[in-house]
């Protein structure tokens, strides 16, 4: 091992930047997962200083049906919000400016978020909060016993892509509020799910250059 990659492991990888996608991306892809289904509170990843953090206590019975969490080097920029300005013949759709978001489905019980998942992407959900693109990818785990041999969205069952669309739409929502925050537009295949990939690793450089 080189000097120089000695000194590397000194310190911690940040989840976001430092944290490479892997060789054979977008066909499989590595995912940093910040939330598990057993957590009773919401945690995200603080961006300056790559530490998971606690962001809110969840108040309603929101429970994530699956590991949540991000795409290292990912950007929520223009070209990933094109693909929902083209969805619903709009123009001033904008990303996020977060990482692209992924859920990956696993029939084991993983007991804690912070830790990093090798994935395979299946499709993905579209969804518009207020004027932002906030895709949602979804992924197997790599080798999983029961979701491992999915390789497109129409495989998985219907009841699981309507618990993860309804989670989505509903996890930001105020009981007794009328207003609603998240919008659903439409599920799409793997091979858009990979070119939203594509798409978020262009914007992710753009936005580093532009730092």
């Amino acid at each position: 091992m080189k000097e120089s990659e000695l000194k590397a492991l000194n310190h911690k990888a940040h989840p976001w930047h430092g944290i490479s996608l892997g060789p054979n991306c977008p066909d499989e892809i590595r995912a940093f997962i910040e939330i598990v289904p057993t957590d009773t509170v919401k945690y995200e990843v603080d961006k300056k200083s790559g530490y998971l953090s606690l962001d809110r206590p969840q108040k309603f019975s929101n429970i994530v049906p699956s590991l949540y969490g991000f795409i290292p080097r990912s950007y929520c920029g223009q070209k990933v919000a094109n693909f929902t300005n083209e969805a619903i013949a709009r123009y001033d759709v904008t990303g996020d400016g977060d990482p692209l978001d992924v859920c990956v489905l696993t029939e084991k019980d993983v007991t804690h978020g912070d830790i990093i998942v090798k994935c395979i992407p299946i499709g993905g959900i579209r969804l518009l909060d207020h004027d932002q693109a906030d895709d949602k990818i979804i992924a197997v785990l790599k080798n999983d016993a029961v979701y491992g041999q999915i390789t497109d969205m129409d495989q998985l069952p219907m009841e699981i892509s309507r618990r993860l669309v309804h989670y989505f739409t509903t996890y930001k929502d105020i009981p007794g509020d009328s207003k609603k925050r998240t919008n659903f537009i439409s599920l799409y295949n793997a091979k858009v799910a990979k070119e939203v990939i594509l798409a978020s690793m262009e914007d992710y450089k753009d936005y580093v250059e532009s730092l």
